[in-house]
């Protein structure tokens, strides 16, 4: 049956819309509130895109099918700067991006002419993106729809940020930020090409060294090793420029030069030196006036620091190579140079960094290996070594200690200056422009450095659940590194700092509990709530429980009656509990959004739960324009139909991993979704009667797929549990149809029918719209997202029927497999099945020990012997281990099925359903045996061979 997905699709939107299901307000049910990170509306969404909203759609249609009241939201992200640097890029006719538009996006002309005005671009994607998702069947509550930029919501900001100041969170001060020259903004994710956000290590410092009247400053991540300096390393095809730095004079690269103006310092050049001038002569040491030879090294980059380098051939294994490399070249000064040691280190000797080399056969000072034995050897003296007594007052400081004594001793004495790097370099803006390190003088920072706070935070990480778990490190990493954060800017679209209306505030820094807002929103949006009713004292009396209520009606002017609805709306919704985003927003967006709520909301508001995906590759690559492999979401959902779009997307990996959608799998599940459409259409709900073995069998194995499923959704293993509903439940259809067909029974249409009722149902989340049309086709009235989840009930799995049609199984298994090896054609089948009650027994006992984990010879046969019952087993090793063998090859839902049920008579179960499948299969009829029966037939002495669910097999 061939699918007009378009046409379903659109009828069932419709229907949806109609009724009103997604609009959600407070009940006497249990609530869900799951949200999505809101999306930036400076481009339409691709299939990319598509994964994170869609695996959260699937949370929140399945959890209102398990009787939750969901709230499921949208907002939308105007704030910042990059439709400035779009609109900016448009102006000036770029080439790249008006393609983009045109060719990929496919914007019409007349509207790509108004993108001259970046709320324009903001608008115009804003409603791509809306119709988008409303395609995709996302079950959102449109009624709470608002973008960054109204008035209600900048007054919820206004809240946010004074709070947040209030709470001593936002400070003001100096700090580093990724800047962007152009612009003249601080710069965050959503700020630059491809959405990296600017990693600052502010651990880098600047040593200083005296060279004639000039200083020569050498950037360090690791100031205790001053003590071990034996020369510096210079680029001799370098030409350095003379500058001076304030009240100093300095001598650094040209590409230092142009960083450090960003550093609050007024830079004047006064000429040029070549580093082939400076090498041969002498620095002095600031902390100790030691003299210092200058040494020649290519591997200096100027780029890099202020290309100058500190030489300490001890402990750094590039600079030992080098000068080992000039050593062999018998180089005059630096053969008189000699390592000095000053870090001692269990498992290294007194030299670390000549070990390292030798040990990993580095070569020469451009072997590959270096960076490896760097990073080792950095790692292992950073935790476990200690400074020895060259360096003084330091000797026996553990060396992560020390470091930061030696470096405030050092900054104490102003020969040490920070030189903070961006770390994941080269980062551009969006305007185009690269970003460097900028230090912003009284500029607002949210203090995400304050220990107390990050602890505070750690906590929260503690007791939320994290999917998947083990992304909890990195949410703690990323705690750990992080510092101030400038948290306002000078451009862009946003909310201005209610305290400093020069400021907006930063985008990031604006999007971390706005969750709270959509609790008000609807309210907002219909006029009940206008802007000039949300006070400093509504907001706190509603989201913080503070004040009380005359105070919030004095001040909003709003009625006892509304203030009291928009309580009971946030308390009832609050928090949230489920908060779906991409794995690139784990370094800033989602693990602010844990800060912010544990710096603003009283515990039990804290959030519940995070869902973190991986991201989308196309046919294996990463999507990008340049590759022309970005689809735009409206445009796959127009050619395939949005409910092919989504299962591909969902099978295509678990939670963590990279999806890689290809087209081949949206036609394959186009495919099946046909299919399981066309059998729906066929089946009539009609009662099912007295129940045969194979519908107990099949009946029973539907609740397991229903257990299965369950607990794969609710853990987002959606990729699991969609191929549960969808393919693993086909071979066990599959062979329910063989013994149907086999007995030629026409009279299963009512079991059928109630199986795929459960299976559409659980397809529902997925597949929502195709799921309807099944339903409809099933014979329901009412709507599928509206039924209820299938429960799983223990009391319907028939634990006999299971092993009992697992055993007619593998003995037609093994029939067929007889006949495929042995190529003859059969005459007779005769099974022998085992009736040794000892056997029996001992079976029963291995099984129990089995399932306990244990499927060790020696540990199995001392608990049989242990056991009076059993302890004549050990006369039949071979039987033993031919059991524990069988079990071993099962998996351990049969096991533990076997355990649980009774036991049965296996040759009573196969005299009766052998025969209608054996005759279909194999063409003879089949005779069923006792190993002890008196009139057996057994000519070939194969009934002494018949194990518990392993019968022995004669064929003639």
């Amino acid at each position: 049956m061939e699918i007009n997905w378009n046409q379903i699709e659109t009828k069932w939107r419709a229907k949806w819309d109609e009724s009103k299901d997604f609009e959600t307000n407070p009940n006497d049910k249990p609530k869900k509130f799951i949200t999505v990170a809101y999306p930036y509306p400076n481009s339409p969404q691709h299939i990319g895109h598509g994964r994170t909203y869609t695996l959260a759609d699937v949370h929140s249609r399945f959890y209102r099918m398990r009787g939750f009241n969901v709230l499921f939201p949208m907002g939308f992200h105007y704030t910042g700067t990059p439709v400035l640097g779009m609109a900016k890029r448009i102006q000036s006719q770029e080439k790249e991006i008006l393609d983009g538009l045109r060719n990929i996006y496919h914007v019409p002309e007349e509207d790509i002419k108004t993108f001259v005005e970046p709320i324009k671009i903001a608008d115009y994607f804003h409603e791509e993106i809306k119709a988008g998702m409303i395609e995709m069947g996302y079950s959102i509550d449109w009624r709470r729809e608002f973008t960054t930029i109204v008035p209600g919501y900048q007054k919820f900001i206004e809240w946010q940020i004074t709070t947040l100041k209030e709470n001593g969170k936002i400070i003001q001060g100096s700090h580093p930020v990724g800047w962007c020259p152009r612009d003249q903004n601080p710069v965050s994710q959503h700020d630059t090409m491809g959405d990296v956000e600017p990693k600052i290590d502010d651990k880098n410092h600047l040593v200083k060294f005296k060279f004639e009247e000039y200083i020569f400053p050498v950037t360090t991540l690791r100031p205790e090793t001053i003590f071990g300096i034996t020369n510096l390393w210079v680029n001799p095809n370098t030409i350095y420029k003379k500058i001076k730095a304030d009240d100093e004079k300095w001598i650094v690269s040209e590409e230092c030069a142009k960083k450090i103006e960003f550093f609050g310092k007024e830079i004047t050049i006064e000429g040029d030196i070549a580093g082939s001038e400076i090498i041969g002569k002498y620095a002095t040491a600031l902390h100790n006036n030691q003299e210092i030879p200058i040494l020649e090294a290519e591997f200096v980059e100027p780029a890099i620091g202020t290309g100058l380098v500190m030489s300490v051939p001890a402990h750094a294994p590039k600079d030992y190579q080098a000068l080992m490399d000039l050593k062999a070249k018998n180089h005059e000064l630096a053969s008189k140079i000699e390592p000095i040691p000053i870090i001692s280190t269990e498992g290294y000797g007194e030299i670390p960094a000549k070990e390292i080399c030798e040990k990993m056969g580095v070569s020469d000072q451009s072997d590959q290996k270096l960076e490896e034995a760097t990073n080792e050897l950095y790692l292992k003296e950073f935790t476990d070594g200690k400074l020895n007594d060259k360096c003084g007052d330091f000797q026996n400081e553990k060396v992560q200690f020390g470091r930061n004594k030696v470096r405030d001793w050092l900054m104490e004495n102003k020969h040490l200056e920070k030189f903070p790097v961006l770390e994941n370099a080269p980062v551009k803006c969006r305007c185009g422009t690269e970003c460097v390190v900028k230090v912003l003088n009284n500029q607002w920072f949210l203090n995400y450095g304050d220990e107390e706070w990050k602890e505070t935070a750690r906590n929260c990480f503690d007791e939320m659940n994290i999917l998947p778990n083990k992304i909890t490190t990195e949410f703690k990493e990323v705690i750990d590194w992080l510092h101030e954060r400038a948290c306002a800017r000078q451009q862009g679209l946003g909310t201005n700092l209610p305290w400093d209306n020069d400021w907006i505030v930063e985008s990031l820094s604006d999007s971390v509990i706005y969750m709270a807002y959509y609790t008000m929103s609807r309210f907002v949006n219909d006029g009940t709530l206008k802007p000039k009713n949300l006070t400093k004292e509504f907001f706190d009396y509603i989201l913080l429980d503070k004040g009380d209520m005359s105070l919030a009606v004095s001040t909003s002017k709003l009625s006892e009656d509304v203030i009291s609805m928009v309580k009971k709306e946030f308390q009832y919704f609050y928090p949230v509990d489920s908060r779906h985003s991409g794995r690139d927003l784990v370094q800033n967006h989602l693990s602010f959004f844990v800060l912010n709520h544990v710096a603003i909301f009283e515990k039990k508001l804290w959030p519940q739960e995070i869902v973190v995906n991986g991201s989308v590759m196309m046919d294996g690559a990463k999507m990008s324009k340049s590759m022309g492999n970005i689809i735009p979401l409206r445009t796959a959902i127009k050619d395939h139909g949005a409910d092919p779009i989504r299962l591909a997307i969902i099978s295509s990996a678990e939670l963590l991993q990279d999806a890689d959608f290809n087209m081949d799998s949206v036609t394959g599940i186009q495919s099946k979704l046909e299919s399981l459409l066309e059998e729906c259409s066929s089946l009539k709900a009609s009662d099912v009667g007295d129940l045969e073995a194979e519908d107990k069998w099949i009946l029973s194995k539907t609740q397991g797929m229903i257990a299965q499923v369950t607990e794969a959704v609710e853990k987002m293993r959606l990729r699991e549990g969609l191929h549960d509903i969808l393919f693993s439940f086909e071979s066990d259809l599959g062979w329910y149809a063989k013994r149907v067909e086999a007995k030629g029974r026409d009279n299963v249409s009512g079991i059928l029918h109630k199986i795929y009722s459960s299976r559409v149902a659980m397809l529902s989340p997925f597949a929502p719209h195709v799921a309807e049309e099944m339903w409809e086709k099933l014979g329901y009235t009412e709507l599928v997202s509206k039924s209820k989840w299938p429960e799983f009930s223990k009391e319907s799995v028939d634990a006999t029927s299971i092993q009992s049609e697992e055993l007619l199984k593998s003995t037609v298994d093994d029939i067929a497999n007889i006949l495929k090896v042995t190529k003859i054609t059969p005459q007779k089948i005769v099974i022998y099945v085992n009736s040794d009650e000892f056997k029996s027994k001992v079976y029963r006992k291995i099984l129990g020990i089995m399932v306990g984990g244990q499927n060790n010879m020696g540990v199995v046969m001392k608990e049989l012997i242990a056991d009076p019952q059993t302890t004549d087993a050990k006369k039949m090793p071979d039987f033993i281990q031919k059991v524990i063998k069988d079990l071993h090859s099962e998996s351990e839902e049969i096991k533990s099925t076997k355990l649980e049920s009774e036991e049965f008579d296996e040759k009573q179960f196969l005299s009766a359903e052998l025969s209608s499948i054996g005759k279909k299969e194999f063409g003879v009829d089949i005779e069923v045996f006792g190993a002890t029966d008196e009139n057996i037939y057994d000519p070939k002495g194969k009934a002494r061979h018949a194990r518990p669910f392993k019968p022995a097999i004669l064929i003639e």
